[in-house]
């Protein structure tokens, strides 16, 4: 069993990644297919047929647009008769007020009795008056005196001669948005002398019963206009008029146009359909908009391509050609290629192939794939037991390893009990530390996971935690950060790295100290840009501390350390700096594939010494 690349390797080229780059990709890919080619044979076949099609469907297309037009206008007719019903009420009684009003114009109290009697009549008015023109009502169905001179609806009003229209977004007297429709009154000698106002909120429109309802399943926004394009209401408030209105027409001409249906962008550049009518004659006009795409909401298929339908009885006869030759053909080759990539590229679970409905050639070879893939996974398997076996044996030695070394920091110590001078004891107590080291490496080495490569992150925190716990004790405290990155060692590297930083720890575990309190150990390992990685092993130290007595140095430590890194191949740099003492070391990642190499060396070589024995024996 080929063992997988580990992290930094180069890449090698494999059978299963020839076999990728081998197979054509993208567009080439799919034109290279059976069901495709016949496909495309069919499709300039059928092509002629197509075109006729396509002309049918767009005479059709064009007349059920017209139907469709036709039907937004009558849907625009129906959604403003509630606004109509209202406006007409309005105008016929403000005629009507306007002929029986003069007797009542000298008596307030009479004329707003009047007033009221038509207000109650009609909930949907919510000012019926009297103005003269000097602007000053004192004939109204609330009672109230106003005066309206010097407003801008009052002038318009004023000087018609004729009903009117009119917008008052803030109404003084009602106090909210109001339509209003007015009429001159003219005394008896034919003199203008005032009109009749009467006013309808907006909101009491929309609230018509057989009124425009404004929802997603019917999106028509009806907004009304008088001749000389002014807005007077729309179903959708009249803060929002400039969304619905047409880019490129203006209202003053649709007025006087008629009843026309035409398309086009509304000044947000949204395509709409509009439709106009005429409510009033020469007085009130009613505009539909309705959004382009939802015309299928009156004809369900009004919004559908005209070349749709011809295109999908093409696509259909493709389609059948193209799911026939997936029926009898591709479609066991796509299972037969699917379980052979599978298995290409690592997947060792081998289903059944299920066949049965194939060709006799490719049931054949489905069989022979199933005879390859049980060949290779016997093989396969031998392997990894031999793999697994080794292994075993390698972590055996590493344990075994640590055992001894153990045992002879036993035996350091218990010479050390029978030292009579304190120097030898001081030898002895740091001969011991390395073995303990040592041992604690090899212990790493036996519980890191991989045979040829060994994570960073498994191994040195274990070091660290060991040479903390016999460097310190309850009168020695040292605060430890030790922050490693995921990094894969060859073994070549990861024992000096170890005994370095056991090395570097035990010299900073001798001198750290610090004046305010406890001293501080960082460890960090960090990988680098360009296949490298960075030791770093700080400390604090204080350079007023008296040396300790237990301190006596004989520079066998920063020989290790100058030994290990030139092991590393590495450059080695110590600073002190503001109480700080640091080393570093920078070196080059070796590509864990060399450490594979020498393993696979070593077991041949192994092997060659073997066959040799047995020759001479």
């Amino acid at each position: 069993m080929t063992p997988q690349a580990p992290e930094g390797a180069q890449s090698e080229s494999t059978p299963e990644m020839e076999y990728s780059r081998a197979r054509p990709k993208g567009l080439r890919a799919a034109f290279n297919g059976l069901g495709v080619r016949l496909a495309l044979m069919l499709a300039v076949a059928l092509f002629p047929l197509l075109i006729i099609a396509i002309l049918q469907s767009s005479s059709v297309a064009r007349e059920a647009q017209a139907r469709s037009e036709a039907a937004l206008m009558g849907e625009t007719m129906r959604a403003v008769a509630g606004e109509t019903r209202v406006i007409q009420h309005a105008q016929d009684a403000a005629r009507l007020l306007s002929s029986t009003v003069l007797p009542l114009i000298d008596d307030p109290q009479a004329c707003s009795a009047r007033m009221r009697q038509v207000a109650s009549t009609f909930k949907n008015f919510s000012l019926v008056a009297y103005i003269p023109l000097s602007g000053q009502m004192t004939c109204s169905n609330t009672g109230e005196r106003f005066d309206f001179s010097g407003g801008d609806v009052f002038n318009k009003i004023s000087a018609a001669t004729d009903t009117t229209f009119f917008v008052n977004r803030t109404a003084p007297v009602s106090g909210t948005s109001v339509l209003g429709v007015a009429h001159p009154v003219y005394d008896d000698a034919g003199r203008h002398i005032g009109m009749i106002s009467i006013s309808m909120p907006h909101t009491e429109l929309s609230l018509a019963k057989d009124g425009p309802k404004l929802n997603d399943e019917r999106p028509l926004v009806i907004m009304t206009f008088d001749p000389e394009g002014t807005i007077l209401t729309s179903s959708d408030g009249l803060s929002k008029t400039q969304g619905h209105l047409p880019a490129n027409r203006s209202l003053k001409l649709l007025a006087g146009g008629g009843a026309v249906t035409f398309s086009g962008a509304s000044n947000f550049g949204h395509e709409r359909v509009y439709s106009v009518v005429e409510v009033v004659p020469r007085q009130l006009y009613a505009l539909g908009s309705w959004p382009a795409e939802k015309m299928s909401s009156l004809s369900p298929f009004a919004d559908i391509s005209p070349i749709l339908f011809p295109a999908l009885m093409w696509a259909a006869s493709l389609l059948v050609a193209y799911f026939a030759m997936q029926k009898l053909v591709i479609g066991h080759v796509r299972k037969l290629a699917f379980a052979i990539s599978n298995f290409a590229t690592g997947n060792r679970i081998v289903g059944t192939l299920n066949l049965s409905g194939a060709p006799t050639e490719i049931r054949d070879l489905a069989e022979a794939y199933g005879h390859m893939t049980e060949t290779i996974l016997h093989d396969e398997a031998e392997l990894e037991d031999i793999v697994h076996h080794k292994e075993v044996l390698l972590r055996e030695v590493h344990h075994r390893v640590k055992n001894n070394l153990q045992l002879i920091a036993s035996i350091i110590n218990m010479q050390m009990r029978q030292a009579r001078t304190p120097e030898a004891k001081g030898l002895m107590k740091s001969l011991q530390e390395r073995v303990i080291s040592l041992a604690t490496i090899h212990r790493g080495l036996y519980q890191t996971s991989g045979l040829t490569n060994i994570r960073a992150q498994e191994l040195l925190p274990d070091i660290v935690r060991q040479i903390t716990r016999l460097a310190t004790g309850p009168g020695r405290r040292i605060a430890v950060d030790c922050q490693i990155d995921d990094i894969h060692l060859t073994p070549d590297q990861a024992v000096p790295l170890s005994l370095l930083l056991t090395e570097a720890m035990t010299n900073a575990m001798k001198y750290a100290s610090n004046a305010a309190g406890k001293p501080t150990l960082d460890i960090t390992l960090r990988k680098l840009e360009g296949g490298r990685a960075r030791l770093r092993v700080s400390n604090t130290v204080d350079p007023n501390a008296e040396p300790s007595a237990t301190v006596d140095g004989t520079g066998l430590g920063s020989q290790l350390v100058n030994a290990f890194v030139q092991q590393l191949s590495g450059q080695l740099q110590i600073e002190t700096v503001d109480g700080v003492y640091t080393l570093v070391t920078e070196f080059a990642l070796r590509p864990l594939e060399e450490s594979e190499l020498r393993h696979e060396e070593h077991l041949k070589s192994n092997a060659d010494e073997t066959a040799k024995t047995e020759e001479k024996s």
